[in-house]
């Protein structure tokens, strides 16, 4: 009994000196991750135009025609035969990595940093309609993991690490280092606990800071000189905010369905699933080059040149189909960027339409594309401050946040009018279901976790002797503030406190979920 005791009084003693010794490692765990990014961010610039220069010239001649789509499907087995090795590799990483902390998986961090390094480079440089910004932000949790399982970090320390790891793999992938902050409090992690944000702000910095001495200053996307949407024409943005969410809504629906379909493939190898997009991609780079890969390019395109309204609903079907086949596959990439390149043509044909008939000047049409992109990503990821904070690092300026916000809450609310889940936990859903690689935790052994107390929840109020909390934990202090409540029956909870729980390491899963929804279900 002594020595459990001493147990548990060594796990909450080490949690009070964690916040210094959090950021320390954590700058650690961004400095790595930024060279891992940087890396594959490097290779994919030098073996794209290898893959462009192949399609282009498949139109010279039928042994060229064949050649490629050797050379595709051969491209795509060796992905298959990665996803087949290690199937976490599989799509964009950001629900494995939110399973993992959920203590509801299992990975081996080092198999998956590897494949979905080199997975994740031949699919984004094949062209296939899929972002790095998932597999950067997987990178970057293994690598968190890594450093965590090397040096023997207790559990709850491991938590913050992968976070941190995730926010730095973000960072890097953007070069924006507040998105990735925010995107691991909002999306990761799901709340703004203090020791969250200081591990992630210094994680994602260190990231940054590594990207930017190599890769240069400039974010991945720069939007300059944009002029400030005016107040009199908001009431378009409603009826755009309204049209972005039903997209969003479409994007969700196909991309579980793509799923479904090619789950129907059962009898089909993965290799031969995973080649399928490959061989779209050599189409699409054959008949329109500009379609391939995440959309980076087409974005660009998008502002400086003037698409006809016939190419762009033909661009946006085909892009939405695209990605479908792509995500759908099992390939190593994410949507992240696929989502804002849609967002984004949504918006370019919002903004034609109703330039055209009402007369508003053209230069206005790019407000109209940045403002879709960020209620796109609202819409779809249920990150709604993440959006914003992207879409501002990404113009360099906050006169724009009033229309975003605007945008932003419309989609959003019409994305939840239309019952339409947030994509990464859906997805999370089917990886627990597909995958029965649950996290094996020794008995006996103890963690703490943290969880949020939301305003307005059904414990908010309440005495802690009036909660009828889970069996085989122990609430072991409440922070509010910078004050930290040692809890007693009549202790009264507070909506913003934090719980800190002990519970069995075999238990977590289960308690983890049943605190969180006493502690975030809101009355009425």
């Amino acid at each position: 009994m002594s020595n459990k005791k001493n147990g548990i009084s060594e796990i909450i003693n080490h949690r009070h000196s964690l916040r210094f010794k959090l950021v320390g490692e954590a700058t650690i765990i961004g400095a790595l991750v930024g060279i891992v990014i940087v890396l594959n961010r490097i290779l994919i610039t030098k073996l794209s135009p290898l893959f462009k220069t192949l399609y282009s010239d498949a139109s010279s001649s039928f042994l060229n025609l064949l050649k490629v789509f050797c050379v595709v499907i051969l491209v795509g087995i060796i992905v298959g035969i990665m996803v087949k090795k290690e199937p976490m590799i599989s799509g964009s990483g950001i629900p494995q990595l939110e399973g993992i902390l959920g203590k509801k998986i299992k990975i081996n961090w080092l198999k998956v940093l590897f494949y979905k390094f080199f997975g994740g480079i031949l699919s984004l440089s094949a062209g296939l309609s899929v972002g790095r910004e998932g597999p950067s932000v997987q990178m970057g949790g293994a690598v968190g993991e890594g450093f965590s399982k090397v040096f023997k970090r207790i559990n709850i320390e491991e938590k913050f690490l992968i976070t941190s790891g995730a926010s730095a793999g973000l960072s890097a992938a953007f070069n924006a280092p507040l998105s990735g902050v925010i995107f691991a409090l909002e999306e990761v992690h799901k709340n703004f606990s203090p020791l969250v944000l200081l591990s992630a702000m210094a994680s994602s910095l260190a990231a940054d800071f590594v990207c930017k001495q190599f890769l240069g200053l400039e974010p991945a996307m720069s939007f300059k000189n944009v002029d400030v949407f005016p107040l009199k024409y908001y009431w378009l943005l409603l009826i755009m905010g309204v049209f972005v969410g039903i997209s969003g809504m479409i994007f969700n629906k196909g991309l579980l369905k793509s799923q479904d379909i090619y789950g129907k493939l059962k009898k089909v190898p993965v290799e031969i699933k995973v080649a399928i997009p490959f061989l779209c991609a050599a189409v699409v780079g054959i008949m329109s080059p500009i379609l391939l890969g995440g959309g980076h390019d087409l974005i660009i395109s998008l502002v400086n040149e003037g698409f006809t309204l016939k190419i762009l609903i033909i661009f946006l079907l085909i892009k939405f189909i695209f990605t479908f086949v792509s995500f759908g596959s099992g390939a190593p990439g994410g949507i992240f960027f696929p989502l804002l390149v849609l967002g984004a043509l949504v918006g370019n044909i919002f903004g034609v339409i109703v330039c055209n008939a009402f007369g508003l000047p053209s230069e206005y049409i790019v407000n109209f594309i940045i403002l879709a992109m960020a209620g796109h990503f609202a819409a779809i990821v249920k990150a709604p401050i993440t959006g914003i904070i992207l879409i501002t690092e990404m113009t360099g300026s906050f006169e724009h946040m009033l229309a975003l916000a605007f945008v932003v809450i419309i989609s959003y609310l019409t994305a939840d009018i239309l019952k339409s889940e947030p994509i990464y936990e859906s997805l999370l859903e089917r990886v627990l279901k597909n995958n029965k690689r649950e996290a094996v935790l020794q008995k006996g052994n103890k963690t703490l976790i943290e969880v949020a107390v939301f305003m307005g929840s059904i414990i908010e109020g309440k005495y802690l002797k009036e909660v009828d909390w889970p069996e085989d934990c122990l609430l072991v202090a409440i922070k509010r503030g910078d004050k930290e409540i040692i809890p007693k029956g009549n202790t009264k909870i507070e909506g913003g406190d934090f719980l800190v729980v002990l519970v069995a390491e075999d238990r977590v899963s289960q308690v983890l979920e049943e605190i969180e929804r006493i502690a975030t279900k809101v009355v009425g």
